[in-house]
């Protein structure tokens, strides 16, 4: 029922991104296939989130940041109708966390914005990034630059605000949908993820420790 429920919304909300996909027969292809049968087999995620045997710790980053922007994305989507300016006039979690919107372009101060406002740049802004091959490279033997991690954590920070978003303020929304597993479990194999390789600062989880687990 819950594969129909989000079939349905996917299909309704026309503003849905295209979804950055792995080449077939890339080496990224491949470990992105392994990532998901291991995930699919039912094993421990603090397992699942490792970094397999002889393969390269950036190229398994970025199979991740791609397949979480890609998830969390979706589960945006589906809540987006939940998510309005009026519902939500300022991007936060709970009273105590205000989240700024801040990039390199249009917002060079840390500026308020609504949710609906904030998640429509944070989305434009990873796939710009995950769409630049200069940062996400994605021909054989090109290095990733210098700054991959720095960029990937940036990117892994803001994205784990929309947990914190959609877990705060939009929680009855993801049971009424019956959405609650899949969303828990998204979340539980990004934050192995963020915490197996230290991408993302302590203090930005502190939202949604106190969360019941």
């Amino acid at each position: 029922a819950m594969a129909l429920c989000l079939k349905q919304v996917f299909n309704k909300d026309k503003t849905f991104r295209p979804r950055k996909k792995f080449e077939p027969g890339t080496q990224r292809f491949e470990l992105y296939k392994k990532a998901q049968a291991s995930l699919k087999s039912g094993l421990d995620l603090k397992a699942v989130v490792q970094l397999p045997p002889g393969e390269s710790i950036n190229d398994w980053i970025a199979v991740h940041v791609v397949d979480f922007f890609n998830r969390i994305n979706l589960i945006y989507g589906t809540m987006s109708e939940f998510c309005t300016e009026k519902s939500c006039p300022i991007m936060s979690g709970g009273l105590k966390y205000e989240y700024r919107w801040q990039d390199d372009s249009k917002y060079k101060k840390p500026t308020k914005l609504s949710a609906p406002q904030y998640m429509c740049m944070l989305m434009d802004w990873i796939e710009m990034l995950i769409n630049n091959e200069d940062i996400f490279p994605t021909r054989i033997g090109v290095p990733f630059p210098k700054q991959f991690q720095q960029v990937c954590t940036k990117i892994l920070t803001r994205l784990f605000r929309v947990f914190v978003h959609v877990y705060i303020h939009h929680f009855d929304s993801i049971i009424n949908m019956g959405a609650e597993a899949h969303v828990n479990t998204c979340y539980k194999h990004f934050y192995y993820f963020i915490r197996e390789f230290s991408l993302v600062d302590h203090r930005e989880l502190e939202p949604l420790v106190r969360m019941p687990q």
